[in-house]
């Protein structure tokens, strides 16, 4: 009985949590104001998804993946609200979430045990440098008082996005890699909306793109910790 309202509990947490997402998808992900309503579906949707990972049976292991996720909910609600040191908060929080997912990744990665870069792992790696490096030409010029936080910013990407190249090959591994691409993906978007693009109707449309690719980012993280753990120890 207590395992099957568990499991309910569960599927609801996550039903809830994406229900918040298409919402906020559909109604405020191309607004340039949320307003409480868009600002609290907005943190709901992944705050959720760090609840729903520590009722997981075994989840209080992976401890730095939920507050990676609680990071980000928090990281969601400033840059749901103006203001410029709110603004700073949410870059601060987001880049903190980055750190508590490279730290998880690479803490597993450790517990099962490095196998190496191979061809695949050292041309992604490269293009991951490669991106990173060309924000010095596109993005920091245009970020003037913030240059420095972006710049840290883009330093935790490069942290995490390492920590997944070298994740060893093991269930649960293509998942987590995946949710990584896709949150920097969603990073790079929302770089563009807020320092480069100035056009309202491509600014609206990397709104609609950013979202699924951030939030589902977050979940298949998520969901890759929980497999990645549960496949034991290699």
């Amino acid at each position: 009985m207590a395992g099957s309202l568990g499991d309910l509990t569960v599927s609801a947490t996550a039903i809830v949590s994406l229900a918040a997402a298409l919402v906020y998808w559909g109604r405020f992900a191309a607004s340039e104001v949320k307003g409480i309503v868009g600002a609290t579906l907005k943190t709901a949707s992944t705050g959720l998804l760090a609840a729903l990972l520590l009722m997981v049976p075994g989840g209080a292991w992976f401890w730095l993946i939920p507050l990676g996720l609680a990071l980000g909910a928090l990281g969601d609600l400033c840059l749901a609200l103006p203001g410029k040191r709110v603004f700073l908060a949410g870059v601060a929080a987001f880049g903190l979430g980055h750190l508590a997912y490279a730290g998880g990744f690479l803490i597993r990665s450790t517990e099962i045990g490095f196998d190496g870069i191979g061809m695949v792992e050292a041309v992604v790696l490269a293009g991951l440098l490669g991106l990173l490096a060309s924000t010095e030409v596109w993005l920091a010029p245009r970020t003037g008082a913030l240059r420095g936080p972006v710049r840290g910013y883009v330093a935790l990407i490069g942290v995490m996005g390492l920590a997944a190249v070298v994740l060893p090959a093991h269930r649960g591994q293509g998942l987590l890699r995946l949710g990584a691409a896709l949150f920097i993906a969603s990073d790079l978007m929302l770089a563009l909306q807020l320092f480069v693009v100035r056009d309202a109707g491509q600014r609206r449309s990397l709104g609609l793109a950013l979202w699924p690719a951030y939030w589902i980012a977050q979940a298949l993280i998520a969901w890759g910790a929980v497999v990645f753990w549960r496949a034991g120890p290699g």
